[in-house]
């Protein structure tokens, strides 16, 4: 048994033991008689009253009988006020004993069977044999846990986790749980010990930026309005940060923002040109990139917008992690020529819109230009997945398909539950 559970039972017997002398504590002694406080003045009214009687009868306002009766009536007065003892008696040594053994064994059951203690237990025995190296590690002290301690992965995550929550206010070691969660590509974890990081220093530009890409890339390279609130902060602190730059081009890029992604590229290459020094390869990958993002704002010219609104009346059918997919397809059938998935979060408030183009083929072969090419009928496609899964599913929320020809822009309404 660990240390946690010896100290706990302890504890728990101590406890139970104080609440059965507290219970039995008035069986102790017999119970005190009543007082009558006044008593005294009772006493003192008695004797004032056979004064005035003796004083009335020696002055003849009273006979004898009558005298004797008021001092009778004042006897018998007395004698009720007198104060009286109620003699209760102790209870026995038995029964003392039966209630100090019944208590805590009462106590010991309804704790052990009210609930499953077992993952209480278990964690304590994760504190006492890795809670340390739990600590060496989230403080920086260690790289890498022992040997022995790698082998109990289990327990040692735990007593990281708990370890962060008794130190809630450390940014330093929520932002080491998040390497472990991502380690163990437990991604919405990561997220959310970033996040926490984050919050508690937001002047510190390692942490935003690092809760920036991670949250950047665990959205498959899409630029949320929270990674832009970060990125645009660390802008605004160090214009010419280069990660951060990066970050908004890549964002843009992929967002469809071709010219806001060229203009964060210039602005990239006046801060490297103006360094001392050859960056001739750095300038040079800039290029590249730029034909880049040429070669796929002309694909996009050639592509469709999609507006995809829900309506109203299924607003409440939409859960906070469905996904929501965009596609052109043929129509009888067969993968999309261009499809893209969203967070259906988006379109929850307003209408979302949706650029498809060749460079969302799923093959590179069935392109979108290859499709139309083809001559082919293509169907527009919106649908909302609670699983997340490409295929269509019983409950999916969906749009009903249009038809594309040669326009360049679609709207469709997510309007009905698949059957």
């Amino acid at each position: 048994m660990t240390p946690s559970l010896i100290l706990f039972f302890s504890l728990c017997a101590v406890l139970t033991v104080l609440l059965s002398l507290v219970v039995i504590l008035p069986w102790l002694r017999s119970r005190p008689a009543a007082d009558n406080q006044l008593m005294a003045v009772n006493v003192q009214v008695f004797g004032e009253r056979i004064a005035e009687l003796d004083a009335d009868k020696a002055a003849g306002a009273i006979d004898d009988v009558h005298y004797q009766a008021q001092i009778t009536e004042l006897k018998r007065q007395l004698l009720d006020a007198q104060k009286t003892v109620e003699a209760y008696a102790p209870v026995g040594l038995k029964g003392r004993a039966i209630v100090m053994i019944w208590i805590p064994i009462l106590a010991a059951i309804a704790y052990l069977t009210t609930a499953d203690r077992t993952p209480v237990f278990t964690l304590w025995q994760a504190q006492d044999t890795v809670g340390q190296v739990a600590d060496d590690l989230l403080t920086g002290k260690i790289d890498v846990p022992p040997e022995w301690a790698a082998k109990e992965s289990t327990a040692l995550i735990s007593a990281m986790q708990t370890n962060v929550h008794r130190h809630a206010y450390d940014a330093d070691r929520w932002m080491r749980l998040s390497e472990l969660f991502m380690v163990l590509e437990a991604q919405p974890q990561a997220l959310e010990a970033l996040a926490r990081a984050n919050r508690l220093q937001p002047d510190n530009e390692e942490i935003a930026l690092t809760y920036a890409q991670t949250n950047f890339f665990v959205n498959e390279g899409r630029m949320d309005a929270n990674t832009r609130k970060i990125l645009t902060d660390i802008l605004s602190k160090t214009p010419n940060h280069e990660g951060a730059i990066m970050l908004m081009i890549m964002g843009e890029s992929r967002a469809g923002n071709y010219p806001e992604a060229k203009a964060w590229i210039a602005r990239l290459r006046s801060g490297i040109a103006a360094r001392s020094g050859d960056h001739s390869e750095a300038l040079a990958s800039l290029d590249k990139l730029v034909e880049n993002i040429d070669r796929q704002q002309a694909a996009a010219a050639q592509g469709v917008t999609v507006g995809v609104s829900l309506s109203p009346a299924l607003v409440d059918q939409l859960r906070p992690d469905d996904v929501l997919f965009v596609s052109i397809s043929e129509q009888a059938g067969g993968a999309p020529y261009a499809v893209k998935r969203l967070p259906a979060s988006e379109i929850m408030s307003q209408s979302v819109s949706v650029k498809l183009s060749d460079m969302d083929a799923m093959m590179p072969t069935r392109t979108l230009s290859a499709g139309r090419d083809a001559s082919v009928v293509l169907v527009v496609n919106a649908r909302i997945s609670h699983s997340g899964n490409a295929v269509s599913e019983s409950g999916d929320l969906a749009a009903n398909p249009i038809v594309l020809d040669k326009q360049t822009e679609v709207s469709l309404t997510i309007s009905q539950i698949v059957p």
